[in-house]
């Protein structure tokens, strides 16, 4: 590799878009799709072809072209998350609280599957507040804190295998800031709370929730017997799963951004495609093959309602008037630092730059401004896409497209 830049990812074999433009023309004749999905679809096909327009990249130095098309830029499309992702850990990082931090997921049981897939957006909706304000509630109790917790939660849909099964990923503090807002409260670095009491209290809120949205008719049941459902479920144990906490808070974000903006499955697992299956990685060094039509199926089946928020932020990092909190506990937990600084004994290293304080939002900013984003690429993914690639010295320079390349549809499957 040259100096000056990282070479970027192998491109996959196979991609999704690969799957649809081949087969999703004989999907859309057999299978009803909803608009949002058809959308979907259409917008990964077309990601990086001639349909949707681009330019020509022409190295200054040894006369090498390629044409470079436009990204769809569809939130579930597996090429156009990356530059998003470094984005929003860049942007959260300013946000971090120099705190231990735990990983915990919210798992629906399965017999809710069939009521989430028919009405998506109030049941991930519901699952988002039941799972917050369990936090929240323990967080608040001072039998188990006592303090104001800063959380982030992440909606996921699948498994590795593309199957349905929705869930929330949620990150949080260790500790949280005192009710007066004078103090900063450490809790375990072993625990957040016991299972049990996280699995009882999510089961309570949600089923309470629910209740509440078929009464106001919010929710379809399609002929189900909601209060055998609702029986059973009470009898239910829920899973909540409560990972061991993190190194640090850079290592909370980074592995977060792999959740923020990951989709049901990424080109990279994909590993061949024929008339008979499409053939990806699941785990552990397994593999599964799909027929073409079943793959397409389970991908759709992640689609989000449009709009549809799937990254939010409660406690101390909710938006509006938590910013100030947020503020307080940086300075509390600074201010401790600085003593503890100050006791520290000879011949130890002062904070390292990891657990530096972020730089001024301004200073951010205009760095951010000044930016092209060639340069953010490079800078936040490794990737410098304006280097030739066939002589890796000279610089990639945009022409307009010749007319004739530009195309009006991708293949046989324009519908």
């Amino acid at each position: 590799m040259a100096d000056g830049g990282a070479v970027a990812p192998r491109p996959a074999a196979v991609e999704v878009g690969d799957v649809f433009r081949a087969h999703g023309a004989v999907y859309r004749r057999h299978h009803p799709m909803s608009d949002r999905q058809s959308k979907v679809m259409r917008a990964i096909q077309q990601c990086r072809t001639s349909a949707l327009g681009g330019h020509l990249q022409v190295c200054s130095d040894c006369g090498f072209s390629q044409p470079a098309y436009n990204s769809c830029r569809d939130r579930h499309c597996p090429k156009c998350q990356s530059v998003r992702q470094a984005l929003w850990l860049e942007q959260r990082r300013e946000r971090l609280l120099p705190v231990p931090y735990f990983h915990v997921v919210f798992t629906l049981p399965g017999s809710l599957r069939r009521l989430c897939r028919r009405n998506d957006r109030e049941m991930y909706n519901l699952l988002f507040a039941a799972a917050s304000q369990t936090l929240l509630r323990l967080g608040q109790d001072p039998k188990w804190l006592g303090g104001r917790l800063a959380i982030t939660t992440v909606l996921h849909t699948w498994t590795r295998e593309l199957q349905y099964h929705p869930h929330l990923h949620c990150i949080v503090t260790a500790g949280g800031l005192s009710p007066d807002g004078t103090r900063w409260i450490f809790g375990s670095t072993r625990y957040l709370f016991p299972v049990a009491v996280l699995s009882a209290l999510f089961r309570g809120l949600f089923l309470d929730g629910l209740k509440k949205l078929v009464e106001r008719d919010q929710v379809r049941l399609d002929g189900q017997d909601f209060p055998s459902l609702l029986d059973a479920l009470y009898r239910e144990s829920w899973v909540v799963y409560a990972k061991r906490p993190f190194g640090g808070p850079e290592q909370v974000f980074r592995y977060l951004g792999r959740y923020t903006h990951r989709v049901g499955i990424s080109n990279q697992r994909l590993i061949s495609m024929d008339e008979q299956g499409v053939c990806f990685a699941t785990k552990n060094g397994k593999k599964l093959t799909l027929p073409p039509q079943e793959f397409i199926r389970r991908f759709l089946l992640h689609v989000l309602p449009e709009g549809f928020v799937k990254t939010r932020h409660y406690g101390l990092w909710a938006s509006g008037k938590a910013q100030q909190a947020l503020e307080v506990a940086r300075t509390l937990l600074q201010t401790q630092r600085e003593r503890a600084a100050t006791l520290r004994p000879l011949g130890v290293d002062s904070d390292s730059e990891e657990d530096a304080a972020p730089k001024d939002e301004s200073d951010a900013q205009d760095e951010s401004d000044a930016e092209n984003f060639v340069q953010r690429l490079l800078r936040l993914c490794g990737m410098d896409v304006s280097r030739c690639p066939a002589c890796q010295t000279g610089r990639l320079v945009r022409e307009p497209l010749p007319h004739q390349s530009l195309a009006t549809g991708i293949g046989s499957d324009t519908s």
